[in-house]
């Protein structure tokens, strides 16, 4: 069952056109992250969706109600869309009973649903506490908890981790996801946080100009992008021109296996994690290290092959042994992904 669909949105700001006839589905009971970088869409298609902005072509469904289309526009509250904003917009003379009942009727409120959804964000207990008292973390929980209460069709989260620093963003987003799969909830999160969309959510949509370039698992976005741009936006990337026959495609890095049959020439991505380095004696195509970067779970080396082609690799061993000028071997590990004909340029 589809929760949310949305057709060939399209929508003008001004002199900018922000939505250029974006497409999404989003099926019942699963989170889907709307991924892009700043001014792509992701807040106009939000604010379309949710009834903030009017749709200047297409058409959005919230079940198996049309919400907006030319000539329709359902008013934001007729939707029953929740929204979970950045900053919580929780209500400061409520304590978080009070907050999270807020759009349940009396009898709703009295069957015991505030404490169950307290308890499935990880707030058992916290009822009578005030928002000044909690942290920024427990509020962004409670903007959760009030969001599920009254069971909506639809859950919109906007950016709702940021503020907060790594390590409790990355319990957080755990957490909330665990407790909207546990309500059944389905819910779309929009975000610029690659590691944030591809760790959490079931469907991930890429957008950029206005449109959404692929939706996909997070699997298949990462090892198949649809085009070089994709490619280069979700993760590091390593795009090589190369020749490929059968399931081999030869490039600066060597002859390199293919997931799939091509001919003639191709682009294919190598992702800086397949790429191994190995002492100057071994076996692989030469390179030298021109600078490293230690994040501490793991080193990015950027290294020069001998026709000037620049490869990144990530490296979870001790990057001192590969100062700059090194002289290493390269390999690669596991198949390489061939982008599309048309998605090269």
């Amino acid at each position: 069952m589809t929760t949310l669909s949305v057709h060939a949105a399209s929508k003008r700001d001004g002199p900018v056109q922000a939505l250029r006839g974006a497409e999404l589905t989003v099926a019942a009971g699963t989170l889907t992250a709307v991924l892009s970088p700043s001014g792509c869409g992701k807040a106009t298609l939000l604010r379309c969706i949710v009834g903030f902005e009017r749709l200047d072509a297409g058409e959005i469904h919230v079940g198996d109600v049309r919400v907006a289309a030319p000539g329709l526009h359902v008013a934001p509250h007729r939707r029953r869309v929740a929204v979970v904003a950045q900053d919580g917009a929780l209500f400061p003379h409520l304590d978080v009973a009070g907050n999270v009942g807020y759009g349940l009727d009396r009898a709703a409120r009295r069957s015991g649903r505030i404490e169950e959804v307290l308890a499935l964000v990880g707030l058992a207990g916290y009822g009578k506490r005030m928002p000044h008292q909690l942290s920024g973390g427990q509020q962004k929980r409670v903007a959760v908890a009030r969001a599920l209460a009254p069971r909506p069709p639809l859950i919109l989260l906007d950016e709702p981790f940021t503020a907060l620093d790594a390590s409790l963003r990355a319990d957080l987003r755990t957490d909330i996801r665990t407790a909207l799969h546990a309500d059944n909830a389905t819910a779309v999160l929009v975000t610029h946080d690659q590691a944030e969309a591809l760790s959490i959510a079931d469907q991930v949509a890429v957008m950029h100009g206005g449109k959404v370039r692929q939706t996909g698992s997070p699997y298949d976005l990462y090892h198949a992008p649809a085009d070089r741009w994709v490619a280069a936006f979700v993760g590091d990337a390593n795009l090589l021109r190369a020749t490929a026959n059968g399931r081999t495609a030869h490039a600066p890095l060597g002859a390199l296996p293919l997931a799939a049959s091509h001919q003639g020439d191709v682009t294919v991505l190598v992702r800086p994690e397949q790429v191994r380095l190995h002492a100057a004696s071994a076996p692989g195509v030469p390179a030298t290290v021109r600078n490293h970067l230690f994040h501490g779970h793991d080193a990015v080396v950027d290294l020069q092959l001998q026709d000037d082609t620049r490869i990144t690799a990530r490296i979870l061993d001790q990057p001192a042994a590969y100062a700059a000028g090194t002289s290493v071997r390269l390999t690669v590990h596991g198949t390489v992904h061939v982008l599309p004909e048309s998605a090269r340029s």
